[in-house]
């Protein structure tokens, strides 16, 4: 049943995804043990930044063993940014994307049917910052003409949002220059050097970006009011999407997965963003744990509590692409093809 209701930061982390990839392509487009059962099922999910406080709850739910306890061999892979996690799941060499759920509505109006099957989170976990040396000139998206904003990638769901807040704010997509920096080092790198005046990233980025000084916050969405105040609504962003057709045969499957999900945005809840941290692999602090906690804190609000699309979500969402992309502007989405509540109300029990 169903309801209308992000280069990696370290390219060696990015080539390393690569070849995992390449080795798992041949089997995983074939269904990757295809019984659809379940039962010890290897499933490859691309992550559009495995070490992004946005996509946590891919890693944290290996690192709590729920895939384990659903009777699933998860292998979780990682790309710099979500457009390219979404090539990889449309090209067949995975089953799963872990990514934003914009995506969903960019592909229908191309003729592939995807679907969120599980929704982190209900406000982006973005965040614009403008760079310190330009912070007088740049106030507020309005003032985003002549500029070379960074995002992770062209096509991303930074891309997406970086264009919404120009148009909304009078500036036409023509007027400034999206550059593609990835996240993480490479991004800090561009806002070092001056290769960009400001950009769109998520944490731990951002406070590292903040505890250098190399920026100030122009944009917070990563709570739901900052999503309500700078997009006009709630907007489901980081999700599990996969492709219709792969839903549908392997049903016992993606319960399986969903419930995995569901028990970790449940666990995260009711934990602090110490005990999160606790779980997470050692090198995702980048040698900074309490730089690292705060980021998971900073964080910690965009996330669902049971993985449910938030009601008007999906239409916010509509109506940021609508802003800036003709082909979505100009074409009619089904809505209810983007993402099902099936599996996620199962879990609920």
């Amino acid at each position: 049943m169903r309801k209308s209701a992000r280069w990696a930061a370290l390219a060696a982390a990015g080539l390393l995804a690569l070849t995992s990839l390449t080795a798992c392509a041949d089997d995983a487009s074939s269904g990757s043990g295809g019984r659809g059962d379940g039962k010890g099922e290897k499933v490859k999910i691309m992550v559009g930044g495995l070490d992004k406080v946005i996509y946590l709850p891919a890693m944290l739910t290996q690192r709590l063993g729920y895939f384990d306890a659903e009777g699933l061999e998860v292998e979780l892979l990682t790309e710099p940014a979500g457009v390219q996690a979404e090539t990889a799941l449309v090209s067949g060499q995975v089953q799963g994307t872990v990514g934003f759920y914009d995506h969903t509505l960019d592909l229908q109006t191309k003729g592939k049917h995807v679907e969120s099957v599980v929704q982190f989170s209900h406000a982006p976990g973005e965040v614009e910052i403008v760079s310190t040396r330009r912070a007088k000139d740049i106030t507020s998206p309005k003032d985003f003409k002549g500029t070379k904003l960074g995002i992770t990638g062209l096509g991303s769901s930074t891309d997406f949002l970086t264009k919404y807040l120009a148009v909304k704010n009078g500036v036409n997509v023509s007027e400034f220059s999206p550059v593609a920096v990835g996240a993480g080092a490479t991004f800090i790198a561009a806002l070092e050097k001056g290769s960009i005046d400001g950009g769109m990233t998520t944490d731990p980025t951002v406070a590292t970006v903040l505890q250098k000084k190399l920026g100030t916050v122009l944009v917070d969405m990563r709570t739901p009011e900052g999503s309500q105040e700078a997009l006009g609504g709630p907007y489901p962003s980081s999700s599990l999407y996969m492709q219709t057709d792969w839903v549908n045969s392997h049903k016992d499957t993606v319960q399986k997965l969903v419930n995995a999900f569901v028990k970790t945005l449940k666990w995260m809840s009711t934990h602090s963003a110490d005990e999160i941290a606790a779980k997470m692999p050692a090198d995702y602090s980048q040698g900074d744990k309490t730089l690292y906690v705060s980021a998971i804190k900073s964080t910690l609000p965009m996330f669902t509590k049971d993985g449910v699309m938030p009601e008007g979500g999906p239409e916010t969402v509509q109506k940021v692409l609508k802003a800036f992309n003709p082909n979505i502007k100009n074409a009619t989405i089904d809505l209810d093809k983007t993402y099902t509540t099936e599996f996620v109300k199962k879990a609920a029990g």
